[in-house]
Parts: structure tokens; sequence; C-alpha cells
């Protein structure tokens, strides 16, 4: 009885958190939409981009680019990915992306109705209602059979998936064989042989952050020990942080300018949800000193 009990407070806190996640994924979807376009992630800038002042959207797409040329994802046509699936898609712009590089097959799903509904209105709006299309769904009970998919992305939604191991065995299920995951995400510093945990300093740090936002950080060599674990091969990572830095300070000025912020008055209000979303760039700051990094991982789940 105390396991159920246990098993059912689990499931209701799950509950909840996800309708909080939603709530806020409504509101700040339309803000994001609004100064940013269609993607609601980060950019990719190397030595041949042109910062400051470069197309955001240009650098969100080449942020797909890269990674796809990360996970040394085929250009052949006859080897191309049939079937995509985005996990936390957001209002579909790099769904929409993927389907139309490959001619695939794409599903993205999302904990927030608004933006499945957005990401269908402009999914129709570009003709690709018959390409791609969006469920609201929970990345930790897909509505997915086994083996559906040849390639899963997950673009800066893992941070707010509190239970990471089961998250991993539900990409490893839905994965056909042979199927390549490409994860962008968030980590906190890998630990040395010696620590148990971070440092107290460095806890105070992400809570800190964690005031604003409610995510939950592990490390690469955390991440990496789960995909082992699910025997996926051909595991590789690498800090991107430096190439997302710059977005951040472009991120930062049009937040904080006058259209940024009419923008949070419009579809927020001046609440702490509001100031919450005006105060995202801050997480940039945990970059600056090694706590943070914007870590890609890839790998295979064998044929």
């Amino acid at each position: 009885m105390e396991g159920e009990k246990t098993d059912t407070e689990g499931k209701v806190e799950t509950e909840k958190m996800n309708k909080e996640f939603a709530m806020a994924y409504d509101v700040q979807s339309k803000i994001v939409e609004d100064l940013f376009g269609d993607h609601l992630h980060l950019g990719f800038y190397d030595s041949s981009s042109v910062i400051p002042g470069s197309d955001v959207n240009s650098a969100q797409t080449r942020m797909i680019e890269a990674a796809l040329r990360f996970a040394s994802v085929s250009e052949d046509p006859s080897k191309k990915p049939r079937n995509i699936l985005d996990v936390g898609c957001g209002i579909g712009g790099s769904t929409r992306y993927l389907a139309s590089k490959y001619g695939s097959q794409c599903k993205g799903i999302t904990l927030s109705p608004f933006e499945a509904e957005r990401a269908r209105v402009l999914t129709a709006a570009q003709g690709l209602e018959s390409q791609v299309s969006f469920e609201v769904a929970d990345a930790l009970n897909q509505p997915f059979a086994d083996g559906s998919f040849d390639l899963i992305c997950c673009i800066e939604c893992e941070n707010h998936i509190s239970d990471k191991t089961k998250f991993v065995h539900e990409l490893s299920r839905v994965a056909a064989p042979g199927a390549t995951i490409i994860l962008l995400t968030w980590c906190h510093r890998d630990l040395s042989p010696l620590e148990q945990d971070l440092h107290p300093d460095e806890k105070k740090l992400l809570t800190h952050v964690l005031r604003r936002n409610p995510l939950k950080w592990i490390s690469t060599a955390d991440y990496i020990n789960l995909f082992k674990s699910c025997s996926f091969q051909e595991i590789k990572y690498a800090d991107w942080s430096p190439h997302v830095a710059p977005f951040y300070a472009e991120m930062r000025k049009i937040t904080l300018s006058w259209k940024g912020i009419m923008s949070y008055v419009r579809h927020a209000g001046w609440s702490q949800m509001g100031i919450k979303f005006l105060m995202m760039p801050s997480v940039f700051d945990r970059f600056k000193n090694g706590l943070l990094k914007y870590c890609i991982l890839t790998c295979q789940k064998p044929q």
C-alpha cells in the first residue's frame, strides 16, 4: 500500500509540473515568436558567423544543421531519415525545417495545447500538413509504437524533465534499430572522481536560476551513462557553450529593447512570469564560470 501511495503521489506531482510547464510555454512561445520567429531554441555561431546584429533566425537554423553534421546524419537521399520525432517541439519550427530538408514524415510533441495548435496553423500555412503533425504528449509516455523513428531530436527540452532515466529509456523504446538520437541541452559541470556532488556555493547559484526557471540539470557524464545503460552506440558529445554565447548577447539586447518589453507586457503582463522571462538571458552568467555548459550529445540505437 505504501508503494502504491508513493507512486500515486509521484504521478500527481508530475501531472502538476506538466501543467505548470504547459502554462508557462503557452505564454513564452507567444513572446518568442514575436521576437525570434518560430524556432524556440538557441542559435549557433562560429568563426564565420557575422555578429553582432546577425539574423538570429539564421543562427537557429545553423544550430540544426550543425547538430545534424555532428551526429553524422547522412545527406545521401537513399539513407536520409524517413520518420522523425521532435521532442519538445514548441510551435514546430525545427519540425518543419527537418520535414522540408529531408522530405520526411515528422511528428512533434509538446506539453502545451497552445503550442500544438499554433504549430498546426503554421504548418498548414506552409503546406506541410501532409508531412508534419503535432500532439500534446508527455516525453515520458509517448503515444507511439516501439521502433517508430529513425531520427529523434530533443532540443532544449530535457531540462524540464525530472526523470532522466525514464526519459532516455522512452527514447530508446520509440527509436528504430539504427536510429540516431540528438540532444541539445544544458548540463552542469562534470564531477571529479573524488566528488559526490556539486559544491554548496555552486548549488546556491543554480538554485538562484531555478527560482526563475524550474529546470533540472545533470552532467554530460550522467547522460552518457544513461545512454550506455540502454546499449546505445556511437556516443559523442561536445561543449557548445562558446557557440551559443553570442546568441545570448543578441537575445539580451532584443528582449530588453522596447519591442521586447512590450511583447512581454502584452503576453505576460507585469507579473512574476513576465519578469521571469525577461531575466532568462541571465542563465548565460552561469556559462561564464563553467558551472553550466550548453552541450550536444548524440548516439545510435544498435541495429
